[in-house]
């Protein structure tokens, strides 16, 4: 490419590239410059903002502040890619999940990339910002790295088991000029690294975050935060999943991992509601009112490990893509909302009589006039997010338990994977599993996985978890035999729909990258 080219393309970017705005290259020095020392632009001036910039929703914030990528659209990709939910509405966004007919043109796609790449960077500015500060403590320094690798870890780890081959920008880009832009034109327009490479990065990251976090009990913690700290506890976390993933499987140290979570004081709440549940501070406020005064029950209780709470004044906005707000009743309720709760996800509930999930998970109620998938009378709506007060949780120690479960039949221990499983089953108000889900590796596996798609139901698991389990083809090839409402599928599942497309303009802004198989 010609240097006036590339420069034309710098330009562009230039002129909209920050740290809270979607982009796909890393971010620039000029933009993340605070202070001049010395003619040398240092990152952060002092440690006054390194502080300010900590608590930024470019950094510890971020997985609150964008909650499309973190976590609208990855609940799109697990329930409604997989058997979990209808597409809610038809459109362009949804439908292509629901029938398996993604493509590269996908707006959902784009905005995700963009949006971690664009995280990425912000992450980055902390890891590469700090060393040079000079009133921060040796002790500070690695703290707040580690935070940035954490952070950065969690951001790969989506990526990776999305896309699979994705670029790994792990520093701060400089300033651009007419005499180094070939140089520093593959640092902002980055190769694909191999999705192994990728995974040792987060693994990387995650081990150096662990030895420099802040370690930080369940029960220590400030419930005022807006968003969980990036403790060793979450990088144990992370770690657990990361080594339950095919290219880093290590049974042995999600075993680990569970144990020292466990250590640390997390486990599962005695009722599966505190962790959902909304409360009125005025009961006697009628359901119709527009602006009902209202809460989070409970919030980073024992079970949760990485939490975004949302408080009067700073609400979340996703919480209407769902169905009906509780704090604002009418608010966004006159057209279908995303994430339907499927026939298929209702029957599993009901196999075994009454699971107290159900109702934590799944509301019925009259729809706006609309009747996509359900009479409009009694219509399905997914009920885990149900105010703009309700936490989103990322991760929570039911996840890393049945991890631990699924690591124990690997090995043959089908008596303690049970054991594990009974756990969720009754807290939910069921009996133990029956003797015939042990018999044999298929029996348990398969107990196994419906647990984990009714505990971890519209938390944005289920796809993942099939794609792990290789149960792609096997669950959603037959998904509409079990299902008739499901729509007819574009395209059967096969080995290539473990991953999705790269955005088509993506990969127009950047010629180094090349499409996934299949697409």
């Amino acid at each position: 490419m010609k240097i006036k080219s590339l420069l034309l393309i710098v330009f562009a970017f230039s002129l909209a590239i920050s740290c809270s705005l979607d982009y796909d290259p890393v971010s620039v020095y000029s933009d993340i410059t605070q202070g001049i020392e010395n003619q040398v632009k240092p990152i952060f001036v002092d440690k006054a903002a390194v502080l300010s910039y900590r608590n930024s929703n470019d950094f510890l914030r971020q997985f609150r502040n964008d909650q499309e990528p973190w976590y609208l659209d990855i609940l799109l990709l697990n329930e409604t890619h997989a058997d979990n939910a209808y597409a809610g509405t038809y459109g362009n966004e949804t439908t292509p999940f629901a029938n398996n007919s993604i493509e590269g043109s996908s707006i959902n796609l784009t905005r995700d990339w963009t949006a971690y790449m664009s995280n990425i960077a912000c992450f980055n500015k902390m890891i590469w910002g700090v060393d040079d500060v000079a009133d921060l403590t040796d002790a500070e320094k690695r703290q707040f790295k580690a935070e940035g690798k954490i952070l950065r870890a969690m951001a790969y780890f989506d990526m990776v088991r999305i896309w699979s081959r994705v670029p790994l920008n792990l520093t701060v880009a400089a300033d651009i000029t007419s005499e180094n832009v070939e140089d520093i034109y593959p640092v902002w327009f980055p190769d694909q690294s191999e999705e192994i490479d990728v995974y040792k990065q987060i693994e990387q990251d995650l081990i150096e975050g662990l030895a420099d976090a802040i370690e930080e009990s369940p029960a220590s913690r400030d419930k005022n935060e807006f968003v969980s700290i990036p403790s060793k506890n979450v990088a144990r976390a992370l770690l657990a999943k990361l080594y339950a993933e095919k290219p880093l499987r290590d049974y042995d140290k999600v075993i680990r991992y569970a144990d020292e979570l466990a250590a640390a004081g997390f486990k599962l709440v005695d009722d599966f509601s505190d962790l959902w549940e909304v409360v009125l501070t005025d009961p006697d406020a009628p359901v119709s009112n527009e602006n009902r005064s209202i809460g989070a029950k409970e919030r980073y209780t024992i079970e949760s490990i990485y939490e975004a709470a949302y408080f009067p004044g700073a609400t979340s906005w996703v919480s209407y893509m769902f169905g009906r707000r509780l704090d604002n009743w009418n608010n966004n309720f006159t057209w279908a909302k995303w994430i339907t709760p499927s026939r298929d996800i209702v029957n599993e509930y009901n196999s075994e009589g009454v699971d107290k999930r159900y109702e934590q998970a799944i509301v019925w109620r009259a729809s706006g006039g609309w009747t996509n998938h359900y009479p409009s009378n009694n219509y399905a709506f997914m009920f885990k997010c149900r105010s703009s007060h309700s936490s989103i949780i990322k991760i929570r120690y039911a996840d890393i338990l049945l991890l631990k479960a699924e690591s124990l039949i690997s090995k043959g221990d089908f008596a303690g994977a049970a054991a594990i499983i009974n756990q969720t089953r009754n807290r939910a108000g069921l009996d133990n599993l029956p003797a015939s889900a042990t018999i044999s590796k298929d029996a348990i596996l398969n107990a196994y996985l419906k647990e984990r798609r009714l505990e971890l139901a519209f938390e944005g698991q289920r796809w993942f978890d099939l794609v792990r389990l290789d149960k792609v083809e096997e669950v959603m090839n037959t998904a509409k035999q079990r299902d008739p409402d499901r729509l007819d599928l574009v395209y059967p599942f096969e080995q290539y729909s473990y991953i999705l497309p790269i955005p088509a303009n993506i990969m127009d802004e950047n010629p180094n990258l090349t499409q996934n198989p299949g697409y």
